[in-house]
C-alpha cells in the first residue's frame, strides 16, 4: 500500500471524511464523562478547609466584637458615674456659710451590707445645691407657728416665680454667733409679700422633713427660736453616691422611690432628697479616700479613708477627695477559653483603698477601674459659695 513516494495515513484520512456535526458529538460525550471519585475527594476536601477556616474567622472576630462592645458599654456606665461625683464633690457646701464646712460632706468607710457582699463599698453624702441656688437672710423666725421673715426684696433677688417655693423643701440655718449648729429641713407651703417686696416670708409645714438627713448630724432644732435671726435659708439639697452590691438593701422597698432591687445588685446610685436614681450598672466597688490638714500643722497628710472620728474642724480641713469606680462586665469575656492566669488582674477583683475582702479568683470578668481626684472648691477658695458672709 504506497500511492506514489508517500504512505497513507487511512486512520487521518477516514477522520477527514467526518463532519462538522459529527466532531461536536464527539467533543459533548467526551465532556459527559464528569470527574473521576478522587478529584471529587479533593476537592471536596479542600472546598471543606476553606469553609471552617472562614467560620472560625468569623467566630472569632464575632466573639471580639461582643466582649468590645460589651466591655465599652461597662466603660462607658463608669465614666459617666465618675462625672457625676467629682461635679458634685468640687461643689459640696455651695450656698452654705463658710462656718458650716464641716458639714458640707460625710463618709462612710466600708459599709457592710450583709447578706454574704463579696465588698464592702464607701458611700459618700454631700450638702449644697448646684441646681436651684437660693440664699435669704432671716430677720425674724417664729417657730411655734412656722414662719419666718427674710429681708425686703430678698424674692426680687432670684429668678423663681411664687407658685415654685410651694412644697419645696429648705434648710433652715442658725446664726453662726449663736453657738447652735442644728439645722432645721423643712417642707415650704407658701411664699407671702407684698406688691413691692416688702413683708415677704415663708410659711413651713409643722415637723421636719422625713428621709432628708444632711451630713455630720447637721439636722435638729435649737433651743430658741432667736438662735434663727440672722440666719440663712436655701433650698437643700442632700445628694448621696453608694453601691448596692446585693440589689437586697437592708431598709429600702424594690419600686418604692426609685429603688430598683429584687436581686438586681452591682448598681450604683445616686440618693437626692430620698429619692433614689441609678447611675450605672455592673459596678463592683466603689471607695473614697481623703487628703486634707487633718493634724493642724499646715500641710496637708495624704489620702485617707473616712474616719468617724474625725471632729467638724477635721472635716473643714479637707481639700480633696479621691475616687476610685471598679467596673465589671455582666458576663464572661467568650474570647478567653479556659481559666484566665492569676497574674492577670484584668480578669480578677482587685482590693482597692482598704477594701477588707480579699482578692477574688480569676473569673474571666473584665475589670475597669478608673480614679480621679477632685478638689473641693468652697471649702478651698469659697469663691462660688453664695452663702458666704
Amino acid at each position: 500500500g504506497q500511492h506514489g513516494d508517500q504512505p497513507i495515513d487511512w486512520n487521518r484520512k477516514k477522520m477527514s471524511k467526518r463532519t462538522p456535526c459529527q466532531i461536536g458529538k464527539q467533543r459533548k460525550r467526551a465532556l459527559r464523562r464528569g470527574f473521576t471519585l478522587i478529584e471529587v475527594m479533593v476537592g471536596g476536601s479542600v472546598m471543606l478547609v476553606v469553609v471552617v477556616a472562614a467560620l472560625a474567622l468569623y467566630m472569632t472576630s464575632n466573639k471580639l466584637a461582643v466582649d468590645q462592645n460589651m466591655y465599652a458599654e461597662l466603660q462607658h456606665d463608669v465614666r459617666s458615674a465618675m462625672y457625676f461625683i467629682t461635679r458634685d464633690l468640687r461643689m459640696a457646701g455651695v450656698g452654705l456659710p463658710v462656718e458650716f464646712s464641716g458639714y458640707y460632706f460625710e463618709g462612710t468607710d466600708n459599709e457592710n451590707q450583709g447578706a454574704g457582699a463579696a465588698v464592702n463599698p464607701d458611700r459618700i453624702r454631700f450638702l449644697g445645691n448646684i441646681e436651684d441656688p437660693l440664699s435669704f437672710r432671716i430677720q425674724n423666725y417664729n417657730g411655734s407657728s412656722i414662719n419666718l421673715s427674710v429681708d425686703d426684696f430678698s424674692f426680687e433677688q432670684h429668678p423663681y416665680s411664687d407658685e415654685y417655693y410651694d412644697n419645696k423643701m429648705v434648710l433652715i440655718l442658725p446664726n453662726p454667733s449663736s453657738g447652735c449648729n442644728s439645722g432645721q429641713v423643712r417642707q415650704l407651703t407658701h411664699i407671702t409679700h407684698s406688691e413691692y417686696g416688702t413683708n415677704e416670708k415663708l410659711n413651713c409645714s409643722p415637723g421636719l422633713a422625713p428621709g432628708i438627713d444632711p451630713p455630720g448630724g447637721l439636722s435638729g432644732t435649737c433651743g430658741s427660736s432667736n438662735d434663727y435671726d440672722g440666719g440663712l435659708v436655701t433650698f437643700i439639697n442632700v445628694t448621696e453616691y453608694w453601691l448596692d452590691v446585693t440589689g437586697n438593701y437592708p431598709g429600702l422597698t424594690p419600686g418604692l422611690n426609685g429603688y430598683i432591687g429584687n436581686g438586681q445588685g452591682s448598681i450604683l446610685y445616686m440618693t437626692m432628697n430620698a429619692l433614689h436614681y441609678p447611675l450605672a450598672q455592673n459596678v463592683e466597688n466603689l471607695q473614697f479616700e481623703y487628703n486634707g490638714d487633718l493634724d493642724d500643722n499646715g500641710q496637708l497628710d495624704g489620702f485617707v479613708p473616712w474616719q468617724d472620728t474625725w471632729t467638724l474642724n477635721q472635716v473643714s480641713s479637707i481639700r480633696q477627695v479621691r475616687i476610685l469606680v471598679l467596673g465589671r462586665t455582666p458576663r464572661p469575656f467568650v474570647s478567653v477559653s479556659g481559666t484566665a492566669p492569676g497574674n492577670n488582674y484584668l480578669y480578677q477583683r482587685p482590693v482597692i483603698s482598704n477594701d477588707p475582702n480579699p482578692l477574688g479568683q480569676p473569673d474571666r470578668h473584665k475589670r475597669f477601674l478608673l480614679e480621679s481626684t477632685s478638689n473641693v472648691r468652697n471649702m478651698s477658695l469659697n469663691v462660688y459659695n453664695t452663702g458666704t458672709r
